[in-house]
């Protein structure tokens, strides 16, 4: 047994994610999402984005996913299910566009628009693969959160369907040192095998995605979730797939902030495989407040 495989009686938090993601339909276009038993105040941004996009590619056939771009609306109720309203707004012969709107009692959550394309040759280039140490050289995200667990319950006692390796030190050990860093790289991949399924592949890096890109809006002010008082929500999220990809293998997340202003923050990040190719894009916009502490 290896320590991606389940242990015991309890499912893997990889199998818990697969469930969320396998989504009833109750009628033509309208699908259902569950909450997991482990959550925050609010519904968690990737599982409403990866949710939205299973919902979506249920409508479409087999053309990949080539773009996600979603607004969060309002908070969810994380102990009520969650409604995927699906529109379509075309479907060529190469191209697919579906409207996603995430709705709990009536109330709006998230629309996210979602965009398919068969793949296709042509022009080929991308920036290069930051040089980091290779995953296996890195602790579990398990190993670094140790000792935070009274720091950072919410962390410590999340869902965790993603194998996650800091290669730089992540912003609550950064705290304690004084080091200020403009950028944050995290090997991510799922915590055991995904089936063959391309969408599940796809959802799961949305999944990820949503996990560690707003760190570098407070690393490069020397501030840290659970040490600091910050108040954080995400406004929008978007992510441009460029190849195919398996996300049962190691991605590099690569991400900094360009700007912080307004109450917001910004935040890019590019997922990058083994061999360096960039697979994804994402641009992550999110409320960021700091109220410092009175000495």
């Amino acid at each position: 047994m290896t320590d991606r495989e389940s242990t015991g009686d309890a499912p893997r938090d990889l199998d818990v994610l697969l469930g969320l993601l396998d989504l009833e339909q109750t009628e033509e276009h309208v699908f259902v999402g569950q909450h997991p038993q482990q959550t925050g105040a609010r519904t968690f941004g990737g599982q409403l984005v990866s949710q939205g996009l299973i919902a979506a590619g249920r409508t479409v056939g087999d053309r990949p996913v080539h773009a996600v771009n979603a607004h969060f609306i309002r908070g969810g109720d994380v102990k009520e299910p969650i409604e995927y309203h699906v529109t379509s707004h075309r479907d060529g012969r190469d191209f697919a566009n579906r409207m996603v709107t995430a709705v709990q009692d009536g109330r709006e959550l998230c629309a996210m628009l979602v965009a398919f394309q068969r793949w296709g040759k042509g022009l080929e280039h991308s920036v290069e693969v930051p040089e980091v140490p290779m995953p296996e050289a890195l602790p579990p995200i398990g190993d670094r959160l140790r000792g935070f667990e009274e720091q950072l319950p919410h962390f410590v006692g999340a869902l965790k369907p993603i194998d996650m390796r800091y290669a730089n030190d992540p912003a609550w050990v950064l705290k304690g040192t004084g080091e200020r860093l403009n950028h944050n790289r995290v090997w991510m991949r799922s915590d055991g095998d995904l089936p063959d399924d391309p969408m599940l592949h796809v959802a799961t890096l949305a999944y990820g995605s949503d996990t560690t890109v707003l760190d570098s809006i407070l690393t490069t002010h020397g501030l840290s979730w659970g040490l600091d008082r910050i108040v954080a929500a995400t406004v929008n999220h978007s992510i441009w797939f460029h190849r195919p990809l398996r996300f049962d293998d190691w991605h590099l997340y690569a991400t900094e902030s360009p700007v912080a202003a307004g109450s917001r923050g910004m935040a890019t990040g590019r997922y990058f495989t083994l061999e360096g190719e960039l697979v994804a894009t994402v641009v992550q916009e999110g409320l960021v407040r700091h109220f410092p502490r009175r000495s």
